[in-house]
């Protein structure tokens, strides 16, 4: 059966290298804090040019860790694209905020820079002093920066790119990690960057954030470990998972490269076929990192009959994400943007994930899109 994600070939490249690095933890002892983690914050620091990095223990305490560095308080309205992960808008009223959900650009899967402004409306018809944007690089490329900076920059609002899907990509040169006033990553194990359990960082310019988020991933700790400035949280990184970060860091850029020339394999095939699909697109000057392989069925596909179909030739999907979240029993009375949010609620209904990951082969794309092909006609 072909892998939807093959963390098994990965882990062959680097396992020797991964076992010696956990040895000289259980040597000297510092599971909590110990050397790793400074040496994986220094290296990812240069990898994103970041003068601030903060490795903490999950990428959903990552957005709660920015959210505190931001200083949002209860009742401030964050704008949040209602199609991607629940994390991205759970942290806000987990602090007493308020998400406006917005809608996505069709072809990019990313925040629409259009929906963005109504969303600001939305904020001023129900009376919320609204505070920031949050980004979502969904599926691996990243948003439109300069266009979203510029909103934000007029209307005195602070932009949190949540690059969870998006690490190791860029926008007109720069890399994500320096796109936005603070930035927030996982390294869930799936991740193109990920470690072998939870894991998360933050990344800013801005050492005011950078000391109130570090303060907070040790329970709100000042001077000295039983001495608190601000409420906190358990937000720390175990140093068994730094290791097994900084020898995945090694191999990540070739398999950057790897990534990007099986998305283009995929597009290629798909196209010499003349699939009837829309095919993902990346905005002018990025590069992605092809977290997912998503592609867009027509409406008249029954998609779940084609994963099931799929299934049986062993080819597995998934669906990020069959329900807006907007729709969602926590969210539902939660404002939205005053144009609504039409494309969250297409593209939910008729995306679909393909396998993705760097040591696919070209009989193995070209046997799954064949097959989708097929199955379409």
């Amino acid at each position: 059966m072909i892998k939807f994600i093959d963390l098994q070939t990965q882990q062959l490249k680097i396992r020797s290298k991964v076992e010696n690095r956990i040895k000289k933890i259980l040597d000297h002892g510092q599971y909590i804090l110990g050397p790793e983690i400074n040496e994986l914050q220094n290296k990812l620091s240069r990898f994103c040019n970041s003068k601030y990095v903060l490795c903490c223990s999950s990428g959903t305490d990552a957005l709660l860790l920015s959210l505190l560095g931001l200083g949002v308080k209860p009742g401030e309205g964050i704008l949040v694209p209602s199609f991607t992960f629940a994390s991205s808008a759970e942290v806000v009223p987990l602090l007493g905020a308020i998400p406006i959900f917005v809608d996505v650009d069709k072809s990019s899967f990313n925040i629409s820079t259009n929906s963005i402004l109504e969303g600001i409306k939305s904020s001023k018809k129900h009376n919320i002093n609204l505070k920031g944007i949050m980004t979502v690089g969904l599926f691996g490329q990243p948003c439109e920066m300069d266009e979203i900076n510029k909103i934000a920059k007029n209307n005195n609002l602070w932009v949190l790119d949540d690059a969870a899907q998006s690490l190791g990509s860029t926008y007109k040169g720069v890399p994500v990690g320096n796109l936005a006033k603070v930035t927030a990553t996982s390294f869930f194990p799936s991740k193109p960057l990920g470690c072998y359990g939870d894991g998360g960082a933050i990344f800013t310019n801005n050492k005011k954030i950078y000391e109130i988020a570090y303060s907070a991933h040790l329970h709100g700790m000042g001077k000295d470990r039983y001495t608190y400035e601000r409420l906190g949280m358990n937000g720390r990184m175990d140093s068994i998972q730094a290791a097994i970060l900084i020898e995945k860091l090694k191999i990540f850029n070739s398999e950057l490269k790897l990534r990007s020339k099986v998305s283009k394999q995929y597009i290629k095939v798909f196209t010499e076929l003349n699939t009837e699909i829309n095919l993902p697109k990346l905005i002018s000057n990025s590069t992605s990192n092809w977290a997912q392989f998503t592609i867009v069925l027509p409406q008249r596909v029954n998609r779940e009959l084609l994963r099931e179909k799929l299934s049986l030739k062993q080819i597995p999907t998934a669906i990020y994400y069959p329900i807006p979240l907007h729709k969602q029993k926590p969210y539902k009375n939660f404002p939205i943007c005053c144009d609504g949010v039409k494309n969250t609620e297409f593209l939910c209904k008729n995306v679909i994930s393909l396998p993705m990951h760097p040591y696919l082969t070209l009989e193995q794309i070209t046997y799954i899109c064949k097959n989708i092909h097929q199955l379409l006609n």
